[in-house]
């Protein structure tokens, strides 16, 4: 059964693992890349619905996995695979939910369920099978309203590494890139490593001071789940570690996470957006992307105009929004080295819409250092 928070109830039949799981029920347009999706951190404290109706027709395999395991509270499908057929599977992902614990359910109406979340939002859900199946609908209700919502919630913790790992440059070295991960995936560590960059990849509980330490040629911040407003010493670090002249580059939350350094707040999605297919409009070229988003939370900040930083590092754009919904899809610095994007561009929506987002940041960083050097000579 599956159980929202405002009373609805969808009976379906277990799949994965029996038992009971709560979480923030979000849907996913994506048609493939079910895989990524359920490994991708960002996705933690969320059950997920597919809004395509047949998933696990490919398996899975070992190289598709975003990071070390399955993020996702809960799985809900229209129509699991019965067979799984593609040359590069190697198991099916019933073993890969049965072996991660992840409570799904599937014969439930993806659609109507969708069409809801848009018109109520994004709200909190459970999914109960085997022995929690008996529990009386008015039991199940209350598990799941006493369940945690996403609002106000920090979830850097549970899905950064432990301890700090680096990833070799490919080809000629450019420099460093401090990689604050707050969710981080696999592809997007690929991308920074092909531009040049020996990757640093560092636990979301490190200082301002540390980060400094290190002597990084840039600082990146990486997706992840919760609500940027919990997340305050994050802010702090990027905000210190911006005063002392370090490039940055942000995507997802590492987006929030520089409006908010710049004094912008940051508001709740009703639904929020997730998929692979969403149109973003960048300002400067006027050229639309299709691209890859997970968020619910978005950047409170005018699309049009130049404003002032409201704590202190000059003149600050919107340079791209969502088409859809006019939401803000990236920031750009006009007095300072640092941007950021609210989508996932290694994700290959489009496939390749957004992968020019890295190279523009190997750039900043390049003429960083030969400005930096410049001065040096003076």
């Amino acid at each position: 059964m599956l159980v929202l928070e405002d009373g609805r109830r969808y009976e379906g039949r277990a799949y994965g693992s029996v038992g009971q799981t709560l979480g923030e029920i979000v849907f996913a347009t994506g048609m493939t890349g079910y895989q990524e999706t359920l490994t991708d951190p960002s996705y933690a404290g969320q059950i997920v619905l597919m809004t395509a109706p047949h998933i696990g027709n490919t398996g899975a395999n070992d190289d598709d996995m975003e990071s070390r395991r399955i993020w996702v509270s809960g799985f809900v499908v229209r129509e699991p695979a019965r067979i799984a057929s593609n040359f590069r599977s190697t198991r099916s992902l019933d073993d890969d939910l049965t072996g991660g614990g992840v409570v799904g359910i599937s014969g439930v109406d993806t659609r109507a369920i969708t069409r809801h979340i848009r018109s109520a939002g994004a709200m909190k859900s459970g999914i109960f099978s085997g022995d929690r199946f008996a529990l009386s609908d008015g039991e199940q209700l209350e598990l799941v309203r006493s369940g945690a919502g996403m609002r106000g919630r920090n979830l850097s913790d549970e899905v950064s590494t432990v301890e700090p790992f680096s990833v070799p440059a490919q080809g000629e070295k450019i420099g460093t890139v401090a990689v604050l991960d707050l969710g981080v995936k696999t592809a997007t560590l690929g991308h920074l490593a092909a531009r040049g960059f020996e990757v640093l990849v560092l636990p979301q509980s490190v200082t301002a001071e540390h980060v400094l330490s290190l002597k990084p040629s840039a600082l990146f911040f990486s997706n992840g789940p919760g609500d940027p407003a919990a997340s305050d010493l994050h802010v702090n670090l990027l905000q210190e570690v911006l005063r002392a002249g370090v490039p940055y580059f942000g995507i997802c939350f590492g987006n929030q996470l520089l409006g908010r350094a710049l004094g912008f707040r940051t508001y709740k999605l009703p639904f929020g957006h997730r998929g692979i297919n969403q149109p973003v409009l960048d300002k400067t070229t006027g050229r639309v992307e299709i691209t890859s988003q997970n968020h619910g939370f978005a950047v409170d900040m005018p699309i049009e105009g130049v404003h002032e930083s409201r704590t202190g590092f000059g003149r600050v754009e919107v340079s791209h929004y969502s088409l859809n919904d006019q939401v803000v899809e990236g920031i750009r610095c006009l007095d300072i080295p640092a941007f950021s994007v609210q989508y996932h561009p290694e994700s290959a929506a489009g496939p390749h819409d957004a992968e020019y987002l890295f190279d523009r940041f190997r750039d900043v960083v390049v003429a960083n250092r030969a400005a930096a050097g410049a001065g040096d000579a003076k």
